[in-house]
């Protein structure tokens, strides 16, 4: 199981920052895997490590959660600090997009970042997506509080992107 490695990556402040909810501990870690597959197999959330294609090393994880009574569901991901900016965020992101429209039928996708960490938005338009509003000082972490910028795709929106290279 991936506890170990997801502790290992996780507990690390510029992650935890950036995050609403993230493990730490690897109580925490066990705790959040040990559902994953429960819930896609209920059609849920959907759960998927991100890792490297030839060694299967983990480098973060992305979740798309399913609102049927709304037909959409929000993207959220997250990767290790050593991998940052090597586009695995973006590739991964792409992918659940793709499965979110083709395999889920969905309508929509959406997805939430903190305005101090531009990094996450820049991946979300890289795949497409459009800033629908800021929600400003929505979330209080660590005293502080933080606007949260809010983005979005349509279905209908994503054909083209599936012919782009990441």
């Amino acid at each position: 199981m991936d506890v170990p490695e997801v502790t290992s990556l996780c507990n690390n402040y510029n992650i935890y920052k950036n995050t609403l909810y993230l493990p730490y501990s690897e109580e925490d870690a066990f705790n959040w895997i040990k559902n994953h597959l429960k819930n896609f197999n209920e059609d849920k959330n959907f759960e998927f490590a991100i890792t490297d294609k030839v060694t299967g090393k983990l480098y973060g994880a992305i979740a798309l959660s399913n609102e049927p009574k709304f037909n959409n569901g929000e993207l959220a991901y997250w990767i290790g600090e050593d991998y940052w900016g090597k586009g695995y965020g973006t590739e991964a992101a792409k992918a659940v997009l793709q499965f979110a429209f083709k395999e889920k039928g969905y309508h929509k996708v959406f997805a939430r970042y903190f305005h101090t960490n531009p990094a996450s938005g820049r991946i979300m338009e890289k795949i497409g997506m459009q800033q629908e509003g800021i929600l400003k000082e929505h979330i209080k972490k660590n005293g502080e509080y933080l606007d949260l910028i809010c983005f979005g795709i349509l279905k209908q929106e994503s054909s083209s992107l599936e012919k782009q290279e990441i």
